[in-house]
């Protein structure tokens, strides 16, 4: 897919963006270590106006009838916030950034002179989304319904009966290094051009990120759009530790008879 073209032209705000990236930037996108680092940032960033909505549920009404588990107890503290961050950093500084470096070193990827026109941008970032999906529901599902790989890779992450934004990537240091890998993988298979692999990156955290946050606004994006679980679907498999798999799209856990209402 990663073959932009002056025949294609490029969209003019993205061939602008896109130029002044590379002449800024062109180092750091090359980097073995971006991927893992933007992954956390973004995580963190992403999770920020969570931990401000947990801690106006505290005084809101409001805020606290947004929340999918407001009858089992308060918002989660500060200290497992804090407790949260720091697992998730130790296991990203210990094996996922190290691994993904030398993933990201034997890809070698290449920075193109030219953007994606905006079609091809949409393209490419969609349709990481659906082969990330459903590799996930087939590693996801493989995890639960093999023990070996239940007890020693998934079920730290289950520790969460009622999750909060932060313990998205709570996970093993296995685990979050399988899913980081998938994602790269996706992009890679695809061949698709980086901006469109920054711009799959950012949505993939976003959606995992919503996922877990415990609020049903009425803004979410699954009320939006109709073919996404959002966080009430995996609440649901967070509650009871099987079915809904599929960590954004509904289809697969439709077509297998693993969706929970």
């Amino acid at each position: 897919m990663n073959e932009p073209s002056a025949a294609h032209g490029g969209e003019p705000i993205l061939q602008e963006t896109w130029e002044c990236v590379r002449a800024a930037q062109e180092e750091i996108l090359l980097s073995p270590y971006l991927p893992a680092s933007c992954a956390f940032l973004i995580h963190l960033l992403l999770c920020a106006p969570f931990l401000a909505l947990d801690a106006l549920g505290s005084v809101s009404l409001r805020v606290r009838s947004w929340r999918i588990a407001a009858g089992s107890g308060p918002p989660p503290s500060l200290r497992q916030w804090g407790d949260c961050f720091w697992r998730v950093l130790s296991r990203y500084l210990s094996t996922v950034l190290p691994a993904t470096a030398v993933f990201q070193t034997l890809r070698s990827p290449a920075v193109p002179e030219l953007a994606p026109s905006c079609w091809q941008l949409f393209v490419e970032v969609f349709a990481c989304c659906l082969l990330f999906d459903t590799l996930f529901f087939i590693w996801h599902l493989s995890m639960h319904r093999v023990p070996w790989l239940y007890r020693n890779i998934h079920q730290p992450h289950h520790h969460h009966h009622i999750p909060f934004a932060l313990a998205a990537q709570d996970s093993s240091s296995a685990e979050l290094l399988s899913l980081l890998l998938l994602a790269l993988s996706s992009a890679w298979v695809l061949g698709c051009h980086p901006l469109s692999e920054v711009f799959f990156h950012l949505i993939n955290t976003w959606l995992a990120v919503e996922d877990h946050c415990g609020y049903d606004m009425p803004w979410s994006l699954h009320r939006l759009l109709p073919c996404l679980g959002g966080a009430p679907h995996h609440q649901a498999h967070h509650s009871v530790h099987s079915g809904n798999y599929a960590p954004y799209f509904t289809h697969w856990d439709h077509l297998f008879g693993t969706h929970l209402s």
